[in-house]
Order: structure tokens, then sequence, then C-alpha cells
């Protein structure tokens, strides 16, 4: 199942707030592109009789059948790229074009 981080999941009890999907679940689906990588999407929804769910950091998550196994480990989190530009990354070893983070060297 996709874990998503605390950095994520605060952005998206804050995105909801904003656009009025409070109460509503986030849906998040993937699907394989023409390359082989893989291509997200996520929104509010209410859930489906089928779709998997799970609770983290208090923000439900849906994700149907068909994209259960391409976000099987996967992570989404919120982070900054770009000095002042924030966005959602997922970090999928499903994906073919996948390159782990690479971890500081302790001093």
């Amino acid at each position: 199942m996709l874990t998503l981080t605390e950095s994520a999941a605060r952005r998206v009890v804050e995105a909801a707030s904003q656009s009025e999907a409070d109460g509503l679940s986030l849906r998040i689906a993937a699907k394989f592109t023409a390359d082989g990588s893989i291509d997200y999407a996520m929104g509010f929804d209410q859930p489906a009789e089928n779709d998997l769910r799970s609770t983290q950091h208090d923000v439900e998550i849906l994700i149907d059948p068909a994209s259960a196994e391409l976000l099987d480990e996967c992570v989404m989190d919120f982070v900054e790229l770009e000095p002042g530009t924030q966005e959602f990354i997922f970090l999928n070893p499903a994906d073919p074009h996948y390159v782990p983070p690479k971890k500081e060297k302790k001093r």
C-alpha cells in the first residue's frame, strides 16, 4: 500500500480545507504510460465499494484495485525541489525510471 508522509498529509489537509473538500477522501491512481513510466493522478472523492482504503496522518486514502499493484511500496511526499517551489512527488520502486534518494552521510 502507498505510504503518505506527514508533510504530504499536512498539504492534503490544507488543500481539502481550501477547496471545500473537507470530509472527502484522497483518491490516488496510477497507470503505465507509453514509455513505461508511471503516471499519477489524485483528487478528493467518495469511497467506492471496491476501493482499498487506509488512513495515514488523519488522511483517508482510496486506491482502486487497478492501481493497487503500481502503488505498492510507493511513498507520496510533499517537498521543495527548487527554492520556493513545493510539490508532491511519488517515490516508487515499481517505476522503471525510479532512482532512490541519496542518503546523507553522517559526519
